[in-house]
């Protein structure tokens, strides 16, 4: 197999080199060795194509004396920017339009920013392409809402790339490392992109998020469903439900939908994609999750299954505790660290929930994040 020419400076990928059958091993022995415990760990998801499946593709821009205008992502572990043309892991498209913005920047005299100056326009360049559906969307990270001559820089970004959807100006005035601010102007198109997912049709913002491997979330998503054992008559809830994308899907399969979330920009993406998709028996709640089934649980409110999909610190006691006072029937937690994901496991186990069964996915190849879904039941 090729060897990526950044391995040793690009920190992305930290199984860069090993033949993607050995990662696949490597990854399920060590689910095996975490969560092996709590129940049989079933073999790996793997992808058949494990290159360029990334549809979210970022890039900083800096510029570097001697050497010009750079663009590719931070070495690791500095913020030091690795200049890069190609990936293995990136969607080939989105990258060639990075690059062809890069080319673009000093015919437009645009500079990129400096954060040690605070001088200088655009700081990142994100671009999102919807794998079933071919839009896309490309989104200029600026340090101030006037762009000069913008309506001409798109024009000419289009005249090369005729596939973009939209483009947006993602206003980001802050001093930290977050790469978008919070003001979007759109300047050419909706200012949205729409993908398909497991047959659902999606409505995707710069800010929105959605995983970025559509491939295997397709069978993450459906292996998500398959343990919940839904019959139609069900109640369940979709907790920590961003755009709505777990709850959307599961709702062909079940009675009703509760969808809680606390972003109100993904609750109102969540409200015009169950719209989009015709999705009448899900209801969208803007509220903490945990909090929220509290209050239903002191309503004795029945629910038949929780499905949760934390972050990597995993979820937190007080989250927890509430699903135990609720006491769904089942719970299909989606998990994307195994190692918080343990510990998570040991309170449910210790509270009367039983680990039924465990599927790892591999979502991000060429490095060492896994994926798993797991179902508990109430004893």
């Amino acid at each position: 197999m090729e060897v990526c020419k950044y391995k040793n400076k690009c920190g992305g990928c930290n199984l860069q080199g090993t033949d993607y059958e050995k990662q696949l091993e490597i990854k399920q022995k060590k689910v095996e060795e975490l969560l092996g415990g709590f129940a049989k760990v079933e073999k790996i998801k793997g992808m058949d194509d494990p290159y360029h499946y990334r549809n979210k593709v970022q890039a900083a821009f800096g510029f570097v004396k001697g050497k010009g205008i750079v663009s590719g992502v931070y070495e690791s572990r500095s913020h030091r920017i690795v200049d890069i043309e190609t990936c293995q892991i990136e969607d080939e498209i989105s990258r060639i339009i990075i690059r062809d913005i890069h080319n673009l920047l000093p015919s437009f005299k645009i500079r990129p920013y400096n954060e040690d100056s605070g001088r200088g326009l655009l700081r990142h360049v994100l671009v999102r392409r919807g794998f079933k559906t071919g839009e896309v969307m490309v989104v200029l990270v600026i340090s101030s809402p006037v762009f000069p001559s913008k309506n001409n820089f798109v024009k000419a970004l289009r005249k090369l790339h005729p596939e973009i959807t939209t483009v947006v100006m993602n206003v980001n005035t802050r001093s930290d490392s977050m790469v978008l601010g919070e003001r979007n102007i759109t300047v050419y198109g909706g200012g949205f992109i729409t993908d398909e997912l497991c047959g659902k049709k999606f409505i995707i913002s710069p800010n929105s998020f959605y995983q970025v491997n559509s491939i295997q979330t397709e069978k993450l998503y459906g292996t998500a469903i398959e343990y919940a054992g839904l019959s139609g008559s069900e109640v369940i809830i979709d907790a920590y439900s961003g755009i709505g994308t777990i709850g959307i899907v599961a709702s062909d399969y079940c009675k009703n939908v509760i969808s809680v979330e606390l972003n109100p920009s993904a609750v109102s993406d969540a409200k015009k994609n169950a719209s989009k998709n015709k999705v009448s028996n899900i209801s969208f709640y803007k509220a903490d999750a945990g909090e929220f089934m509290v209050r239903l649980a002191e309503e004795k409110k029945h629910i038949d299954t929780v499905f949760m999909d934390p972050p990597r610190a995993g979820s937190d006691k007080a989250f927890m505790s509430s699903v135990i006072k609720l006491a769904p029937d089942r719970v299909v937690y989606i998990s994307c660290n195994p190692v918080t994901l343990k510990d998570n496991l040991k309170y449910f186990t210790s509270k009367g929930y039983e680990v039924d069964r465990i599927q790892p996915v591999d979502m991000f190849p060429f490095s060492e994040h896994i994926e798993c879904v797991v179902s508990l039941t109430r004893q």
